[in-house]
């Protein structure tokens, strides 16, 4: 990270501006907003006006760098403001959670509904021991009790920890031991893909050697047949039955944790992000209805996990402190056919879609038939999240999902940062396909050099957030150290994200991918997002994954990992002609040396590319950790037909 900037190459000059009955009708009309929140922390007050607290805070932020206290002195409760205020009103009778199962299966649970499952669950909890501050361990498929389990924990003050259904025991364990977890809710399995995933038996093997848990709460989802160990593992419903269906929410401190959530893929010990319960609250509120221009009548679905932050932010917290009408789907997009998201778009009238650049880059790969086969026609606003959206796939999602008529909001944001931090409002900015635009109002986002100093429109450099802001991580927890060193070294002061990003000469952002991925060409460093996006510009391109390997020249070059949309035949001369096409696009410093045909790439079970274990491939090196793979055959086939062709 000494050379000086990230080069900027990919131009985008397409520009889409949202539909005028759209703008008309939208939350946010008036740039405005922004001039109004360049006094962050006034801005930031008036959006605490969103929630109902039990006492009023007395200081908006105490920054103590890099240390934040926001809202403090405030009390309040995040199960409360998400369910019991809309219960005073009409809204008690609003669907909160439409779920789907894999097998077609379907359940709808108001608000009134939802109140009654929490308290209900808050008390079994508080019949096992769990008081104020205890740490809770959550493994569940995505079906409604996994947030009733997470709103259970926070109306007692409880911070949870879900770890997502796919991990192996493993992975669980340590994330049990890390936070100490004193129970563990789980189901007997989940459903995928016609067969069933075994999560009590990993349960029961993360448990040997977690000595923390007390007791083991078990959701019957398949009927398949468990091992209960009498004394520490009950029924759900059986426990359910038996209690209360009052439960007072317990007022905590804004400052008080909400939640833990280890980030994936890193090896050694799991490093466990720490959100807090006030500024959190206020982010992902704010957020949420501004960003999706959230109305009482839409039907919303995110389509991450429960697992990993954009379900906890925007499944779970944001959409039902706003009140929403939250959809939930338990199973894979291709189950029992290829067009089963648009289905279930078609049946539930779904109105704001919100999925990622991996989802939708595999539906183009599937081609546009499916989407075609169905009525869309519900949907009205579409977003993307969880890595930078490659232009193609952001046209495709634009014309076969939208119709070219719903405005994307292409969002980027972190686990550590809690909220979405750049982002279009919809009913205002012009939208750039493959541009996170700008940053939200009341966020201060830079592109710096080595130096920390910010760079002039035009270049490319790192990524960083030069203020805090309100859902901004805490800590690691129980480890200070390892926070203040993985996050706030570089620059002091200054949270660094670890993405590169280049800052156009509109003041509009280009997130360029993680900057270990930077591949370093003769001294040029190049972000994998940009030639990744010039071959998905191929018409024959579905997806792709670049990465640099060793050249006794060039210090590196370019190797992808391409992936052809269904049908298409490798003919002689596609390599050269896909060649060709990154150089017209990006320029000849571009051009891969390496390009490799292969069916599926490694991804994680949250859908992000595993560049590292490609880089390992491409050098012949033995695999890293592979334990957050969601398919490991694919990497060994990978392995297998790189060497054959290298």
């Amino acid at each position: 990270m000494e050379e000086e900037k990230l080069e900027a190459l990919l131009q985008e000059t397409r520009v889409f501006q949202a539909p005028e009955g759209f703008r008309q009708q939208a939350n946010v009309q008036s740039t405005a907003v922004y001039a109004e929140a360049e006094n962050r922390l006034e801005f930031w007050a008036k959006q605490a006006d969103r929630l109902e607290w039990f006492e009023r805070w007395s200081t908006v932020l105490e920054w103590n760098s890099p240390f934040a206290k926001w809202f403090v002195g405030g009390k309040l409760n995040a199960a409360y403001n998400c369910l019991d205020r809309h219960v005073k009103g009409w809204r008690r009778n609003k669907a909160a959670i439409i779920f789907e199962g894999e097998n077609g299966d379907s359940r709808v649970l108001t608000y009134q509904d939802l109140h009654r499952e929490v308290s209900q669950f808050a008390n079994v909890l508080k019949s096992l021991g769990v008081q104020k501050g205890d740490r809770v361990t959550i493994y569940l498929p995505m079906i409604p009790e996994a947030a009733i389990a997470m709103l259970a924990c926070a109306r007692l003050g409880a911070p949870h920890s879900v770890v997502f259904g796919g991990f192996s025991a493993e992975a669980l364990r340590d994330r049990i031991n890390d936070a100490q977890a004193k129970v563990l809710i789980t189901a007997d399995g989940s459903n995928r893909r016609g067969g069933v995933y075994p999560l009590k038996a990993n349960a029961d093997a993360a448990l040997n050697g977690a000595g923390s848990i007390e007791h083991v709460v078990v959701v019957q989802r398949t009927g398949g047949q468990v091992s209960m160990q009498a004394g520490r593992d009950i029924w759900y419903h059986e426990a359910m039955s038996n209690a209360s269906v009052v439960c007072p929410a317990e007022p905590v401190d804004a400052e008080d944790m909400l939640y833990i959530l280890y980030t994936s893929g890193t090896t050694g010990k799991p490093k466990g992000v720490v959100h807090t319960t006030g500024g959190y609250m206020v982010g992902v509120s704010a957020t949420h209805e501004m960003i999706f221009d959230l109305k009482e009548e839409d039907v919303y679905w995110c389509t991450a996990d429960v697992g990993w932050v954009t379900g906890h932010s925007y499944i779970v917290y944001g959409p039902l402190a706003n009140g929403a009408t939250v959809l939930m789907y338990e199973g894979t997009p291709d189950y029992p056919a290829k067009d089963r998201m648009w289905q279930i778009v078609e049946k539930y009238r779904v109105s704001i879609l919100y999925t990622a650049p991996t989802a939708i880059r595999t539906y183009m790969k599937w081609g546009a038939k499916y989407p075609e086969s169905r009525d869309l026609s519900s949907l009205r606003l579409l977003g993307t999240v969880g890595e930078p959206i490659n232009p193609e796939a952001w046209i495709w999602y634009h014309k076969y999902i939208g119709r070219e008529r719903c405005p994307i909001v292409d969002t980027w944001w972190q686990t550590e940062t809690g909220m979405i931090m750049m982002t279009p409002l919809p009913g205002i900015t012009a939208l750039k396909p493959g541009s996170a635009t700008v940053p939200f109002p009341g966020i201060k986002v830079e592109v710096v050099d080595k130096d920390g100093k910010p760079v002039p429109k035009g270049s490319g450099g790192y990524l960083v957030v030069s203020e805090p802001w309100p859902a901004m991580l805490r800590t690691v927890y129980g480890d200070p150290d390892r926070y203040v060193s993985t996050y706030w070294n570089r620059w002091p002061g200054i949270y660094f994200t670890g993405d590169g990003a280049k800052w156009d000469t509109d003041g509009y952002f280009w997130v360029l991918g993680r900057v270990d991925d930077v591949i370093n060409v003769s001294g040029h460093r190049i972000g994998t997002m940009e030639v990744e996006s010039a071959l998905v510009d191929h018409p024959y391109v579905a997806e792709a994954a670049c990465i640099g390997k060793n050249h006794e020249i060039k210090g590196q070059a370019v190797a992808a990992f391409v992936t052809l949309k269904e049908g298409t035949e490798v003919k002689d001369g596609l390599v050269e002609e896909m060649k060709a096409h990154v150089t017209a696009k990006i320029g000849a410093i571009a051009r891969p040396d390496d390009i490799f045909f292969t069916a599926e790439l490694p991804k994680t079970r949250s859908g992000k590319i595993m560049r590292r274990l490609l880089r390992d491939i491409a050098e012949g090196r033995t695999l890293g950790d592979t334990t957050t793979l969601a398919d490991a055959s694919v990497v060994n086939a990978l392995k297998e037909k790189y060497a054959d062709e290298a």
